[in-house]
Parts: structure tokens; C-alpha cells; sequence
């Protein structure tokens, strides 16, 4: 099956009037220092988080296999040395592949907000909204790549 064939199971399977199961998935404040993600320092924390999580399938040891993740997101990313702040919407629809050395696939319809590393995924150092229909991986060592998308670097709307 095809990357968009996918996503695209991904999407009416979470937007089915169903709600049993679901779970809140409250997302963390991020600080992350000047040349992580950004230039500069930044504060995100989420200002809307109607985020919840499912899960999909288990391991045999009870551990998560796939799970799925939907609802309005909001995080206000703000430089901390000059106050700008941008909200970004990170209210994309996911379902998560779980593999036992602990990598993840996610694929997912709509946006939402993720940060690069230097040299560690293959899209420049940012803090980005991903937005459309698209795969990211992460590696068991923290590798992102990132298939299809349409990201925007939060960092150029603050610097």
C-alpha cells in the first residue's frame, strides 16, 4: 500500500464519531537553549490542548505496538530573548507504529510541530509545522525523516 493510501486510512479511521477508548494525551512545555532548535532560545507550551490517544495494538508484554492521536492543538513558540511568540497549530490527526527498539513511524494528516536537531533528521536545525498529508520517522537514536509534507520553520516567525 502506498504512502497516501495510508494516511488516508489514517484519516477516517480518526474522524469516526467513535469515542470510546480514547484517553487525554496532555502535551508538555518545551525550553529548548539557543542553537538547539533555533538561533535562540524558545518557550512552546501549549495554550489549546484537546489532544487525546488511543490505543490501536499491543506488544504481548502489554507495551504499545500502534496507537493514534487527534484533536485542536495550540502552542504558543515564543523567543525568549526578544518576547515574539507565534501559535502554531499543531492539531494534525496521527497514528503511531511503535517498533520494539523503540523507532517510531508516524502517519499523519494535518499539521503539527516538531523540532530538528542539527544534522540529525534531513531537514535543516528548526522547530517546524508539518503540515499535509505525510510520514515521519524517528530512529531508535533520534533521527527524523521526514516523506512528503509541507513544513514551515516556526523560528523565522519569531527571530
Amino acid at each position: 500500500m502506498n504512502l497516501i493510501a495510508v494516511i488516508l486510512s489514517v484519516l477516517s479511521l480518526l474522524t469516526g464519531p467513535s469515542t470510546t477508548g480514547w484517553t487525554p494525551a496532555p502535551t508538555p512545555p518545551l525550553d529548548r537553549a539557543a542553537g538547539v532548535l533555533c538561533a535562540f532560545p524558545v518557550h512552546a507550551e501549549p495554550i489549546v490542548d484537546h489532544v487525546v490517544t488511543k490505543v490501536l495494538a499491543s506488544y504481548p508484554d502489554g507495551s504499545i505496538k500502534r496507537d493514534a492521536f487527534k484533536g485542536p492543538l495550540i502552542v504558543r513558540v515564543t523567543n525568549t530573548s526578544n518576547g515574539r511568540f507565534y501559535d502554531a497549530d499543531a492539531s494534525g490527526s496521527a497514528i503511531v507504529d511503535h517498533a520494539a527498539d523503540g523507532a517510531q513511524t508516524w502517519y499523519v494528516a494535518g499539521p503539527i510541530l516538531a523540532g530538528f536537531r542539527a544534522e540529525v533528521g534531513n531537514l535543516p536545525r528548526g522547530l517546524y509545522v508539518i503540515d499535509g498529508l505525510y510520514r515521519l520517522v524517528i530512529t531508535a537514536d533520534g533521527h527524523l525523516t521526514l516523506t512528503l509534507g509541507h513544513p514551515a520553520n516556526v523560528c523565522e516567525h519569531i527571530d
